[in-house]
This record gives C-alpha cells, structure tokens and sequence, in this order.
C-alpha cells in the first residue's frame, strides 16, 4: 500500500495560496490602495500585512499557522468592506460570487489547522 504524502500536499497549498494572493499585494504596492483607505481609513495599511507579510511566511513555512490566521482575517476583512453585497448571491455560471476569496480562506483556515508540513522553513515552534 502507497502512503499518502500529506506534506508535499501541504507545500502546493501553501505555494498556490501563498503566490496568488501575493499577486494581489504586489498590485496593491503598484497601484495603491486609496480605494481601500476610502472604506476603512489608517486600518487599509493591513491589506499589506495580509496579502503580502502572511502570504510570503506561509510560502516559505515560517509561522505558518500565524500567518494563515492573519491571512484568514485578511479574507474576512475584505468580504465584510469590499463583497458584503454578494455573500448570498450566485454568478452567471451558478457558483458563489464570491469563491476565489472563499478558497482562499478555507485553504489559509486549512493551513492553520495542520501546519506547514515538513518542506517549511520552521517546524518546531508552535506556530508553525
């Protein structure tokens, strides 16, 4: 019988988790976020922390499970300020309006869960 290898597993989530939303940080840096500060004023400077601090600890394996937790509010946060409107509604193909994000926070909630795996960069810590 095969054994599963559950840590390789946890490194392509937190790989994919961790540099897809690192994109949205990296955009934000590029672009701003004034369209953030219009909602939630000096608290919009934690989309940095959320898209771009947690999502480079979760990728490298440093703290893992306290940068999924950030990244977990991170999610949070942006679906209470900026998706309120579409928490109960469907797109035009049938799912949840807002999925990606909701992918996004189960696999960051998954993370916080069962920790990095044995491919971090931290492994004894509590956090990690």
């Amino acid at each position: 019988m095969k054994r599963k290898n559950i840590d390789l597993g946890l490194l392509i989530l937190r790989l994919s988790l961790g540099l897809l939303m690192l994109l949205h940080g990296i955009a934000k840096l590029v672009h701003g976020i004034e369209f953030i500060k219009s909602v939630a004023g000096v608290f919009a400077y934690g989309v940095y922390i959320g898209e771009i601090l947690a999502p480079i600890a979760i990728v490298l394996g440093f703290r893992t499970r306290i940068a999924s937790a950030v990244y977990v509010l991170n999610c949070l946060v942006a679906i209470v300020l900026v998706h309120s409107s579409e928490i109960f509604k469907l797109n035009e193909f049938g799912g949840w309006a807002n999925e990606l994000l909701g992918l996004y926070l189960f696999g960051a909630l998954t993370l916080f869960f069962t920790g990095a795996g044995k491919y971090a960069l931290s492994k004894n810590n509590l956090w990690d």
